[in-house]
């Protein structure tokens, strides 16, 4: 006779086993149409499923969370399904939902391509239609890999033999077409909704090794309903037209090329932009009083063991020899970040209990291998450099060196344009430095200090660095994607691994706690994050080019030229325009770079000492004497903070 607790706290009892979607309609017609799946003991489940105990149930409509994630995963069989009925020999492996959308891996002599996209989609709709249920099928081993290998789905038979033996093998209907999965699904293909759309297409090799066959990878969309289907739609026409990679190359910011692969060869106007935010970083550092230090690119393998990153990091390092007979033992290694040597910095001379918290910040060179394939413009590279600072203090001072950075933190996102963020709370990983004591301690500590502070976050559970938790502050853009930035991380462990002291108040030898920090993350990604943020159009302080004086007559080019010195020599970054072209041209010419503002002369405004100054890209405009314009950009330009 289970008890079935619902989220309201009341409790239905029922007389002998029964399924979900019983338990829905006892509860009322309303819910049993709108449930398509349910939560049972906090774990997701066919609504066919039997509850033959007592359970807490919460049931799943398309309105929760939850919903995304079974729409995609149905989608991805409906696709399979969709695929084999037009692509007959074709061969099914795995198909996950994923963030956005779901995809799904085929084995073919010919890969698909966007052509196919419309008969399959099109497919899709008819299989939608037909409101198939969703059967789970527990099956034996034996029995599943005899069904596969007469379908002919070698893949298949592949999973199921790498199965831990005392897994359940389990398969999914819908109607005729079958699949091997976990679940849980919905009711039916109908409850997909037809709220979706196959994207691109890729090669993907078979569980990821080169030695493996080459799959073709179909990727797709899926959302609650076409309101949000589009809008997912238009966020990615944003995002190509906002794209980093393209905009940089349009305005001359910034290239990338195979002989430095990972590494950006900032141009003058990109190296601008970058010098801007790195000096508005370091007045803000100056002001909350960071000391600013310098450390070596390379730096022995000997430390990095005493560290523990050459066990947990090696294969993120690059490796450097010489072949010099006398060194030739020697092994060093491009700092992957700035950490360790900060600690050599606090190692020097006897530190007193009066000198903490002590601040240490440096823009820091750093290099870490990443896979060809994971590079993506400027935004993951291999050479970058880290806004990192660390904190030494006691134990006793983490709750106000947390709020202080929090402010800090927010004052600066703001300045660059973003008010708002979350954060999240990452605890330990599964591979990680020092006892479960100490994670315990540094845990504890960081969970207090936002308590204190009034930091909300949300729970990201085993994201943790490797030697302690941390607090991750992720932003939201302009068109709505999410990217991860600041990081504030509780370190118990690295002080002790590299004999860090200090001399307390009552003359004893004790460790400092270091806080790890870092507020843009690395220069060149907040870059990217700026230029999408921005399409590319500056706020004034921040443009690489902000202003072009540009001449209507040739007769006004001398004192133009007069013009853009005195915006010079004002602090401005000004450029000349006296090419032999109508005014026309120079504008679209100027929209097109996303110069903020356009300084107009013509033979009138070079006789009355004045400019025209245009805001682009709009139309408005006014003409002002030099010295007031001059005075005013300036005024304009000054950055924040």
């Amino acid at each position: 006779m289970p008890a079935i607790a619902l989220p309201d706290g009341s409790v239905r009892r029922f007389d002998g086993p029964v399924t979900g979607t019983e338990v829905a309609a006892a509860i009322g017609p309303g819910l049993a149409k709108a449930a398509v799946a349910m939560s049972v003991d906090g774990k997701l489940s066919d609504l066919s499923a039997v509850l033959d105990h007592d359970a807490s149930v919460r049931f799943v409509t398309r309105k929760d969370p939850e919903a995304l994630e079974l729409i995609r995963h149905d989608a991805a069989h409906v696709l399979a399904e969709a695929v084999q009925d037009l692509f007959p020999g074709t061969q099914v492996t795995i198909g996950p939902p994923i963030e956005n959308g779901f995809y799904y891996d085929f084995h073919r002599n010919q890969p698909f391509t966007p052509e196919d996209f419309p008969r399959i989609e099109s497919r899709m709709r008819e299989i939608i239609a037909r409101n198939a249920a969703f059967v789970r099928e527990p099956v034996e081993r034996s029995a599943a890999i005899e069904l596969f290998e007469n379908k002919g789905e070698r893949f298949k038979v592949e999973l199921i033999e790498d199965l831990p033996p005392d897994q359940q093998i389990t398969l999914y209907r819908q109607g005729e077409w079958v699949d091997l999965c976990r679940g849980p699904h919905m009711r039916s293909t109908g409850d997909v909704g037809d709220a979706f759309k196959l994207m691109k297409v890729a090669g993907a090799y078979w569980r990821g090794d080169h030695r493996n066959p080459v799959l073709s990878r179909v990727y797709g969309t899926a959302w609650r309903d076409r309101k949000e289907l589009d809008a997912h739609l238009h966020q990615l026409e944003e995002a190509e037209r906002r794209d980093h990679r393209r905009i940089g190359k349009e305005m001359g910011l910034f290239h990338l090329q195979e002989e430095a692969v990972g590494s950006v060869f900032w141009h003058p106007k990109g190296w601008r932009l970058y010098r801007a935010v790195e000096d508005y970083m370091r007045r803000r550092l100056d002001a909350a009083a960071y000391q600013e230090v310098r450390t070596p690119q390379l730096v022995d393998r000997k430390l990095w063991v005493e560290s523990g990153h050459w066990e947990k990091f090696r294969e993120h390092m690059f490796i450097a020899t010489v072949e010099d007979e006398s060194e030739k033992d020697r092994v060093l290694a491009l700092k992957p970040m700035n950490c360790p040597c900060h600690v050599q910095i606090f190692n020097q001379g006897i530190r007193s209990y009066r000198e903490l918290p002590l601040r240490m910040a440096e823009f820091g060179s750093c290099h870490r291998y990443e896979p060809s394939g994971a590079l993506h413009g400027i935004m993951r590279v291999r050479a970058f450099t880290q806004d990192d600072a660390h904190i030494f203090c006691t134990e006793g001072q983490i709750t106000d060196e947390t709020a202080r950075f929090v402010a800090l933190l927010s004052s600066i996102y703001r300045d660059l344009g973003f008010p708002d963020f979350r954060v999240k709370f990452s605890d330990r990983p599964a591979v990680r430095a020092g006892a479960d004591a100490v994670w315990d301690q540094a845990e504890g500590a960081l969970r207090e200090a936002c308590a204190v502070a009034g930091v909300e976050y949300e729970l990201n559970p085993g994201e943790g660095a490797f030697y302690g938790p941390k607090l991750e502050f992720v932003l939201r853009d302009a068109i709505g994607r999410d990217w991860q930035c600041g990081t504030l991380q509780v370190d118990f462990v690295l002080p002790e691994r590299l004999g860090a002291l200090y001399t307390a108040e009552d003359g004893s030898r004790r460790r400092p706690v270091m806080l790890h920090r870092a507020i843009l993350g690395s220069f060149e990604r907040f870059i990217g994050i700026l230029i999408e943020q921005h399409a590319g159009r500056f706020p004034l302080w921040l443009a690489p080019v902000q202003a072009v004086v540009a001449t209507i007559v040739d007769e006004a080019a001398p004192f133009a030229r007069e013009a853009a010195e005195a915006m010079a020599a004002a602090g401005l970054r000004v450029e000349l325009d006296i090419r032999n072209e109508k005014i026309n041209r120079k504008v679209v010419d100027h929209i097109d770079q996303r110069v903020p503002v356009l300084a107009v002369v013509g033979r009138r405004e070079a006789e009355e000492r004045s400019v025209v100054l245009r805001r682009l890209p709009g139309r408005e405009q006014e003409t002002l004497p030099l010295a007031e314009a001059v005075a005013r950009l300036a005024e304009e330009a000054k950055p924040p903070g």
